[in-house]
């Protein structure tokens, strides 16, 4: 159902110049920046966990990610029905619990690791959407890769916390519910507005955990700095990225081609936070990009038979 044509949000000049940008972008392309924001965003986040702790860390991405949609689109919040609402309720919910469960994992094990392990949310929704066999091996190498991360000490390199590797396939969960809920989302509201609405829930439901971790360095000024570029890089511009991609793509193809966000994370990971891999993960870093790389097929259209 579409939001009445009488509801219009009022976006800034620089909404409406980065509106355009993305409307004549390819969606391939929007999900590499998609990507790269949000892992150097992660990696920035990474950096304040020693000071409020992961809950304080995703509760300024998300509330101060609210505030900027609000003011950068200016979105019309009246006049849907409870249908939208429902949807941007529920979207505010999985976002928190997402965001909450996965910078958990990322205290507890590294960046690339936490993301090759949540990528089972995608890997889902691709199972679930697939329709032809080829489709199931590119599922079938990814699963692999995950596999392969199971801390269970097969293959070498660094030891994983097994509530790291927990909490990053509970991530990759809501992941896998965010797919879904955003491309409703995306139908149900114009522009951002039912992303900003939801951003606004989730920022309310994670209130409490974020106060009590961090207290009063939360109003540090330093820290509300760092907090702004963390929501820029890993909830405003990511998540109205893929707000429009799911408007251009299948669920199916997005939840496939997200598989290259690991080795993303695995580059930002090493430049930033110097953090190695080791085997394992190597390893199975190379099974998803295997995966993705074969699946890019999906965007293809098939050559008729002769």
């Amino acid at each position: 159902m579409q939001a009445p044509k009488a509801v219009r949000s009022s976006p800034s000049k620089v909404a409406e110049v980065a509106r355009a940008s993305i409307n004549v972008t390819p969606p391939p392309v929007l999900l590499l920046v998609d990507m790269i924001s949000v892992q150097v965003g992660a990696a920035l986040a990474k950096t304040l966990f020693h000071s409020i702790g992961p809950a304080g860390a995703v509760l300024l991405r998300v509330s101060i990610g609210a505030l900027i949609l609000l003011i950068l689109w200016r979105p019309k919040l009246a006049g849907y029905g409870w249908r939208e609402y429902r949807w941007a309720l529920l979207f505010g919910v999985v976002l928190a619990a997402m965001n909450f469960s996965f910078y958990q994992s990322l205290d507890r094990i590294p960046l690339a690791v936490a993301v090759t392990v949540e990528f089972v949310g995608p890997l889902a929704v691709a199972l679930l959407g697939s329709r032809r066999r080829i489709d199931l091996l590119w599922v079938a190498l990814a699963t692999a890769g995950i596999v392969v991360l199971a801390p269970i000490g097969l293959f070498g390199g660094i030891a994983l916390d097994p509530l790291g590797v927990g909490l990053a396939l509970l991530a990759g969960a809501f992941w896998g519910g965010y797919i879904f809920v955003s491309a409703q989302v995306g139908r149900s509201f114009p522009g951002v507005t039912g992303l900003a609405l939801a951003m606004v829930v989730a920022g309310v439901l994670l209130l409490p955990v974020g106060v009590f971790s961090a207290g009063s360095m939360l109003l540090n000024g330093r820290i509300l700095l760092l907090g702004g570029g963390v929501a820029a890089l890993s909830s405003v511009v990511p998540y109205s990225l893929e707000l429009e991609v799911l408007r251009r793509l299948p669920p199916r193809v997005f939840g496939v081609l997200m598989s290259l966000e690991p080795a993303v994370a695995a580059v930002v990971g090493l430049l930033l936070l110097h953090q190695q891999v080791g085997l394992r993960a190597a390893v199975a870093i190379a099974l998803v990009i295997t995966a993705s790389v074969g699946a890019t097929g999906l965007l293809k259209k098939p050559v008729p038979v002769a």
